[in-house]
């Protein structure tokens, strides 16, 4: 399931990371996934319930390779 966000929210979130990058839907392995990418430092935020969980300690840490 891709994410539902209303694009004007979309425009304005960012990433809790110091850079504030932009966030961009899903994930680079699987753009449908319900995540939310940091263009920067590449960390992913879970949306649960079309809610963005945009908290360091709930996201996923980009796989080295």
């Amino acid at each position: 399931m891709a994410v539902r966000l209303d694009d004007r929210l979309l425009e304005i979130l960012v990433c809790p990371c110091p850079d504030r990058a932009p966030l961009t839907a899903g994930t680079p392995a699987d753009p449908q996934a319900d995540f939310l990418t940091c263009t920067s430092c590449g960390r992913s935020y879970p949306v649960v319930d079309d809610i963005p969980v945009l908290l360091l300690d709930e996201a996923v840490e980009p796989t080295a390779g």
